[in-house]
């Protein structure tokens, strides 16, 4: 099996937050490159057939690198939209149960990313059937890999907004949000009651 770039959902110029110019560069550019680099390194190996997923669970060093950051992108970039459209359902109970109000849950989940030093991603991830809980990680680690069921992740490495927002992650960070695809989000919810 070779892993392959996963096309957008959306147009490159559509998203209204990010450029076109940052999604030639963030998808397919450094995208691509973990997928090409994780097809190099597992050729051969006894990684070879095994899904990202298990790669992420089994390796270390530099497979395991590349091969999170390329599960991790392409969950990134399915958690975005051009439209804005607010969660509802079984998904907006549990953000207004584990957070207080879905206002809350932003606040909160930008401040967590802002305040994620240097380079990584941050995650709002299932621990428990109704249960959601804001967590950052750094370079290319995954919560799946301590048995958490990732829902949303924003890329907070400088290459996802620093050609659109320079310095300013709090601004990516508050536009990113308003761009969340919530649908995408609630069909990764596993054993809600």
């Amino acid at each position: 099996m070779s892993f392959e770039l996963v096309p957008l959902k959306y147009e490159k110029n559509s998203l209204g937050f990010l450029s076109e110019n940052t999604l030639n560069f963030h998808h397919g550019k450094h995208f691509n490159a973990y997928v090409e680099t994780t097809n190099k390194l597992v050729a051969g190996s006894n990684y070879e057939g095994k899904s990202l997923e298990e790669i992420m669970r089994t390796s270390d060093g530099p497979l395991f690198n590349n091969a999170a950051q390329a599960w991790n992108h392409e969950f990134y970039f399915n958690c975005i939209t051009g439209e804005t459209k607010a969660p509802e359902g079984k998904l907006l109970d549990l953000i207004n149960q584990n957070f207080g109000s879905l206002e809350e849950f932003k606040q909160k989940f930008a401040a967590s990313a802002v305040a994620n030093f240097g380079s990584g991603w941050t995650w709002l991830v299932q621990t428990g059937p109704n249960l959601l809980k804001i967590m950052n990680t750094s370079n290319a680690a995954n919560p799946l890999v301590d048995g958490f069921t990732p829902i949303l992740v924003v890329d907070v490495w400088e290459h996802a907004y620093y050609l659109d927002y320079q310095n300013r992650r709090a601004d990516y960070l508050k536009d990113f949000l308003e761009h969340v695809d919530w649908t995408f989000v609630a069909s990764q919810m596993r054993d809600v009651q």
